[in-house]
């Protein structure tokens, strides 16, 4: 089923996806090992962050879990993970200001987060069936192929979503390490670290908006040559 050049390509990117996120995870033990001389949480960063944006309306919380860190801009809360909340690090203060960059792109309605907050509902009900649909659509491909071809339009949704999803990161690193270098929160070497650190984060996105785009291909070959 798979063509020798899909396999090299899948497998490179899978080879890329496990460096960067090999590299990601030795950045941030690095860094927080790293820490902050003003000796503020990641929670305190956060909560300062906002403040200084004049967000009143963001509440951050704690969670459960590693890499947890997120922004929910429904019920408008900035979610850190437990050891980003409480410990006092470059790797903790970029996290948590990351996450606040979100927070800071919805109260402003940046184009982009609000593009991708429409897509979450769309992304959620396709990955429930998605599989499914691309599995039995390449197994009927020759019999049934508009089966196959519905499956692409789900799985380019889901492309579009990972996208979206790169500005959106980006600019919330811009933000985060703008407000931390103008607030004077870091010295030189932890704000290098942070930088760092949220580089090699955003890189994980880029691999797997190229992951995903070289799969929709993939898909969309079999449906041009199932004759």
């Amino acid at each position: 089923m798979y063509s020798l050049p899909s396999m090299i390509l899948m497998g490179v990117i899978m080879l890329a996806s496990w460096l960067v996120s090999s590299r990601l995870k030795s950045k941030f033990e690095h860094y927080s090992k790293l820490q902050l001389q003003n000796g503020m949480s990641g929670k305190e960063i956060a909560e300062k962050m906002l403040a200084d944006n004049g967000i009143r309306d963001v509440q951050v919380i704690s969670v459960a879990g590693q890499l947890t860190d997120h922004y929910n801009p429904v019920d408008k809360t900035v979610n850190l993970s437990e050891a980003v909340y409480n410990q006092r690090n470059a790797a903790a203060a970029a996290v948590a200001a990351h996450e606040c960059g979100h927070a800071v792109q919805h109260a402003v309605g940046y184009e982009w987060l609000t593009m991708r907050s429409k897509l979450v509902p769309v992304v959620n009900i396709a990955s429930s069936y998605m599989q499914w649909i691309l599995l039995a659509g390449i197994l009927m491909v020759r019999t049934f192929p508009s089966l196959l071809l519905v499956g692409i339009v789900i799985f380019a949704a889901t492309t579009l979503f990972t996208i979206i999803t790169l500005p959106v990161e980006y600019d919330a690193s811009n933000r985060a390490l703008a407000w931390l270098e103008n607030k004077h929160m870091l010295n030189p070497a932890e704000q290098a670290g942070a930088k760092d650190a949220l580089k090699w984060a955003a890189r994980t996105y880029v691999v797997a908006a190229l992951g995903s785009i070289a799969t929709l291909l993939y898909y969309i070959s079999i449906y041009m040559n199932r004759r």
